[in-house]
C-alpha cells in the first residue's frame, strides 16, 4: 500500500530537541521553567501589540480560562461562531452558560456580523445581555475583524478571538490573536506549529496573564502551607513541551510558507474548473496561513460531490476531511439558539479539506493531482 498522505501532520524544524535536551540536563522537568518563560515571550514578540501570553495544556484549556476571567458563570450566554470545532463551544458549557449559535458569512466563511448583531439584539429585548463573543478564524483565515470588534464595543460585549488554526494569519496587518479583550493559540499535533499538545492564552495586559496563571496552577494562595480561596485547574504548560515549542517558533514564518505554497498549488489545479472553489483572501487586508487548505464543490456543475472526492482520496490512502459541521447541528447543542440563514451548513454540505500539512512534498502533490485531475475528467 502507498504511504499515507495526511490531512495535516507534525513536522519538525531540528531545533526543538536542544531545548528539550536542555529541560532534562538541568532537571527542570516540570510545569515551570526556563523554556515556559522562552516560549512565552517568544509568542508575545510574534502577536505583537503588547500581547501577554500564558502558555496552557491546551486551547480549550485557553478559552476555559478567557471565559472565567471574562466572568462568565451559570446561566449567562455566550454567542458563539457555529461552523466551528466543538472545543470552540464546549468550555460555554463548563461554566454553565449557555451557548448562542452564530451563522457564517460567504467571504471567510467566519462569523457573519449582521447575524451576531440580531442575535445580541433579540437577547437585549428579552432581559439578557450576552456575557462574551467567541470568534474563529476558521482554517487560518481571519474574520472580518473590523465589523465584529465595531458590534463587541457597541453593545460592550468582551470578545475572546478562537486563533487556534491562525497562528501568523493578520488582518490588515494585525496579527490573529491580538484583536480581541483575549485571545486562543493551540499548539495540538495538526497545527502550524505543535508541541505535541498545548495551547496559550493571549491577554491584553499583565494583571490577567498572572491571573490566568494562577488558576491554572491549582489557584494556590501565597502562603507557605497549601491553602485555596478559589477553585483552580491544572491547565500550565510543562517546561519540555514548551521546549518543543521554543524549537517550533524558529521554523514558524517558513512553515507558513509551505502552507501558502499547498494553497496555491489547490488554486491552479482547480483554476479553470467550473463548480470548484478554493478558500482564499478576499481582499489584501487579509493574510491566511492557510492552515488547512478547503474547496466547495457544487455536484450540479463538477458531476461529483464533496463525499466523491473524499472516497477517491481515500481509496489513494489520502487524508481529506469535510468541514467542521456547524455546533448548531451537533446532537449535544441541538436546543441551542442560533442566528443565521443556513451558510454554514451548506459550507459543511459541500466543502472538503484537502492535504495541507507543510511537510507535504513533490510527490505528494503529484498523487494528490492525478486523483483529483481523474475526477475532473
Amino acid at each position: 500500500m502507498l504511504e499515507k498522505i495526511w490531512l495535516s501532520s507534525p513536522h519538525m524544524g531540528g531545533g526543538e530537541q536542544k531545548y528539550v535536551q536542555e529541560a532534562f540536563d538541568t532537571n527542570w522537568v516540570a510545569p515551570l521553567g526556563p523554556n515556559v518563560n522562552g516560549f512565552e515571550k517568544d509568542l508575545e514578540e510574534y502577536v505583537g501589540e503588547n500581547s501577554k501570553v500564558a502558555c496552557l495544556a491546551s486551547g480549550t484549556s485557553a478559552l476555559h480560562l478567557a471565559l472565567i476571567l471574562a466572568g462568565v458563570r451559570n446561566g449567562d450566554e455566550v454567542l458563539c461562531q457555529s461552523m466551528t470545532f466543538s472545543a470552540s463551544a464546549n468550555p460555554i458549557v463548563y461554566q454553565g452558560a449557555t451557548p448562542v449559535f452564530i451563522d457564517s458569512e460567504q467571504d471567510t466563511w467566519n462569523m457573519c456580523p449582521s447575524a451576531l448583531e440580531e442575535a445580541i439584539e433579540d437577547s437585549i429585548a428579552k432581559g439578557k445581555k450576552p456575557k462574551a463573543i467567541i470568534v474563529v478564524h476558521l482554517y487560518g483565515m481571519p474574520a472580518k475583524m473590523d465589523e465584529i470588534l465595531a458590534i463587541s464595543k457597541k453593545y460592550d460585549i468582551i470578545l475572546i478571538e478562537d486563533a487556534a488554526e491562525a497562528l501568523g494569519s493578520t488582518y490588515k496587518g494585525q496579527k490573529c490573536g491580538a484583536f480581541g479583550d483575549f485571545g486562543i493559540l493551540s499548539f495540538n499535533g495538526n497545527k502550524i506549529i505543535t508541541t505535541s499538545g498545548g495551547g496559550a492564552l493571549v491577554c491584553n495586559n499583565e494583571e490577567d496573564k498572572q491571573r490566568a496563571i494562577f488558576l491554572a496552577t491549582q489557584a494556590r494562595d501565597n502562603v507557605p502551607h497549601y491553602q485555596h480561596s478559589h477553585i483552580g485547574y491544572n491547565y500550565r504548560m510543562s517546561n519540555i513541551v514548551a521546549g518543543i515549542g521554543r524549537g517550533q517558533m524558529e521554523v514558524l514564518d517558513k512553515h507558513i510558507g509551505f502552507r501558502r505554497a499547498n494553497n496555491q498549488f489547490y488554486q491552479e489545479l482547480f483554476e479553470n474548473v467550473e463548480g470548484i472553489t478554493v478558500l482564499t483572501e478576499s481582499t489584501s487586508e487579509y493574510f491566511s496561513n492557510h492552515w488547512l487548505s478547503a474547496v466547495i464543490i457544487d455536484e450540479n456543475k463538477t458531476g461529483f460531490s464533496r463525499e466523491d472526492l473524499r472516497l477517491a482520496l481515500e481509496n489513494e490512502n489520502i487524508e481529506s476531511r469535510p468541514l467542521w459541521k456547524p455546533m448548531h447541528l451537533q446532537p449535544v447543542f441541538k436546543d441551542c439558539k442560533y442566528y443565521g440563514e443556513n451558510v454554514s451548513e451548506k459550507l459543511f454540505e459541500n466543502g472538503l479539506c484537502l492535504p495541507s500539512g507543510s511537510n507535504l512534498s513533490h510527490d505528494d502533490r503529484s498523487r494528490i493531482k492525478e486523483v483529483i485531475s481523474k475526477m475532473i475528467k
